[in-house]
């Protein structure tokens, strides 16, 4: 019997996903953790911290043999890390600086073993990507603000949204901009050798 797996996020996205490669988790729970970034603290290791952090803290409360997939991604602009836009003015302040440059969106990921499973190994990835926008006038950030799928979203834009017609360029991984790089999930879950039902593609 294969343990169970736990998605750590509650994020509409990351569900679909994982659907993408086959996997639907056993459960979704939300670790709640504070997700601001610590002062002074850089964007790479930000990403990497709250992702471990969100396995982290539902992994001790799980008694039950469990792996725990956790993800956060960061849009930076050079070290500055932009915020998640839970306003109309904040995902415009965003986007007014995305316009007409290229930026990097960080996503890490973790996947840590439950209190009730010993015998799983823990690992990690962060992946890196570069997005370029073109310029935006103000009435073309009125249709994206008016579009409304910036709620939320780490710079104020989704990718899978209306900014998808925005973007001149993306070098990296398209699942990885969207909340979950796809590659480095299904490797991270394969190296958990031996815990997935025979035949399946993930043994």
């Amino acid at each position: 019997m294969r343990p169970d797996l736990i998605l750590a996020s509650a994020s509409p996205r990351r569900r679909d996903l994982l659907s993408q490669i086959g996997l639907t988790p056993d459960r979704i729970e939300q670790a709640d953790i504070d997700e601001q970034p610590r002062p002074g603290e850089l964007p790479r290791p930000c990403a990497l911290r709250l992702a471990t952090t969100k396995a982290d803290t539902i992994a001790v409360r799980t008694a039950t043999p469990a792996l725990i997939l956790a993800a956060d991604t960061i849009v930076a602009l050079g070290r500055r890390i932009l915020p998640k836009a839970e306003d109309a003015q904040t995902a415009r302040r965003c986007l007014a600086m995305l316009s007409g440059r290229r930026h990097t969106v960080i996503t890490a990921v973790a996947l840590t073993p439950s209190a009730g499973w010993p015998e799983g190994r823990a690992s990690t990835r962060v992946v890196e990507n570069t997005v370029t926008f073109s310029r935006l006038t103000d009435r073309q950030i009125d249709a994206l603000i008016d579009a409304g799928d910036w709620s939320g979203k780490a710079g104020g834009y989704a990718i899978q949204g209306h900014a998808a017609s925005f973007i001149r360029y993306l070098g990296g991984s398209h699942s990885a901009v969207m909340g979950l790089p796809l590659f480095e999930t299904a490797q991270m879950l394969r190296g958990q050798k031996g815990q997935w039902p025979e035949g399946t593609w993930l043994e």
